[in-house]
């Protein structure tokens, strides 16, 4: 009598637990390694904001500074632990000014100077004039000066900066741009030291219309151009 022929077995799954297994190991692995610190939260944010529809989550603030064009982090300072300190200022600054952020009050950048908030000239000036519209920006200003005076940048400096769009000012009030630019920085230290900040760590800046950051030949491009720069400066522009 012949052998019985032995039928085939079905292949076995077992492979598939091992396989899974070692997925999970790795992207453990990975996880360990992520440092959120290294995080872009301002571009994270409006990255988010784009892809949410919101039509306000544009912008400048998008773009790298010229920073991240050097190749350079935040980890890459000379002193990661301030570099660290610095990348947590930048998570609170995002946070603290969500609404102006969203209402295009403030935008918040970092370039080779250090962490920049800059203060849209149109939300909180009236125009042609170094006058801040006080009524409409004191809370913007309180939280601000709070901010600058918080313990985890105890040992950093700050610059204001005050920069104009390209056209001609009152010379009955203003000799040039110069003038006005310099006015609206003075100004916004007054009310920032007034609210709290410590006077002695601030410099001053205008700039007139030297620095755009778009062309002067369209009504957007100037009013990008007109505004106050806040700047936690980097150790090497102390």
């Amino acid at each position: 009598m012949g052998r019985k022929k032995r039928e085939p077995t079905a292949a076995s799954n077992g492979w598939l637990q091992t396989y899974g297994d070692t997925v999970t190991l790795l992207l453990s692995f990975f996880v360990m390694l992520f440092n959120p610190s290294e995080v872009d939260v301002t571009e994270l944010a409006t990255l988010t904001a784009s892809i949410n529809g919101d039509p306000t989550g544009g912008g400048r603030s998008l773009a790298a500074g010229r920073l991240s064009d050097l190749g350079n982090n935040i980890n890459s300072m000379p002193s990661m632990e301030k570099g660290r300190s610095l990348g947590l200022a930048v998570k609170r600054a995002v946070s603290l000014f969500a609404p102006e952020i969203k209402s295009s009050k403030i935008t918040i950048t970092s370039d080779e100077r250090g962490l920049v908030i800059t203060l849209a000239a149109d939300s909180f000036f009236r125009t042609a004039s170094a006058e801040l519209n006080i009524e409409e920006t004191r809370g913007t200003l309180l939280k601000l000066a709070g901010f600058l005076s918080d313990e985890g940048l105890a040992s950093r400096r700050f610059r204001i900066e005050g920069h104009t769009d390209a056209g001609d000012t009152d010379p009955e009030v203003w000799p040039s741009n110069w003038e006005l630019s310099a006015a609206r920085a003075i100004n916004v230290l007054h009310y920032l030291t007034d609210f709290g900040a410590d006077e002695s760590r601030f410099s001053v800046a205008g700039y007139a219309d030297t620095r755009p950051f778009y062309s002067n030949d369209t009504p957007e491009g100037r009013a990008y151009n007109r505004r106050v720069d806040v700047i936690i400066l980097d150790e090497g522009h102390f």
